[in-house]
């Protein structure tokens, strides 16, 4: 019973569980411009709906990230740009005890699921103080972007690989 007791110790400190926990959410910036307004409201409403992410983390201190996830959206009539909202939504993550791999994984993936409610919600709220109608940003699945670039990357490298074989 004591030798359980014991290899189930040893179990556990083998997998040893990290720690995981915002700290803040916060708006980093904010921007709303309208620059063919008045204008721009006499016309037919019939948008063309451009949206572009992108994140960035960088360690600010023993255990702690800040994750900044960017989100443009743009949007024309035609030739003309009614609107484009950017938001820079950020939160300080405390994460210990994960290797490597894993904390780039999460500020990656984990981070920015935390943080989109947040600059979905701003985004939707400065376009209707605009005078816009409403304008609801789909759910955004970071693991699957995060595959994506993984695989680009591993794509790029085994190109630049075979260039220089040959």
């Amino acid at each position: 019973m004591a030798e359980e007791d014991k290899s189930a110790e040893a179990g556990a400190e083998e997998v040893k569980s990290g720690e995981f926990a915002p700290q803040k959410i916060y708006i980093k910036d904010l921007s709303f411009e309208t620059p063919h307004s008045p204008e721009i409201f006499t016309e037919e409403w019939n948008p063309t709906v451009n949206m572009n992410l992108s994140s960035e983390a960088k360690p600010i201190g023993e255990k702690l990230y800040e994750v900044i996830l960017t989100v443009t959206v743009t949007v024309t009539m035609e030739e003309k740009t009614a609107y484009l909202v950017e938001a820079h939504q950020a939160g300080i993550f405390h994460i210990d005890g994960f290797s490597e791999e894993i904390i780039e994984r999460m500020v990656a993936t984990v981070c920015p699921n935390i943080l989109f409610p947040f600059a979905r919600e701003h985004v939707a709220d400065l376009i209707t103080r605009g005078g816009f109608p409403q304008l609801l940003l789909a759910p955004v699945n970071f693991e699957a972007l995060y595959q994506q670039q993984q695989m680009q990357g591993q794509n790029a490298a085994t190109s630049a690989d075979a260039e220089t074989k040959h």
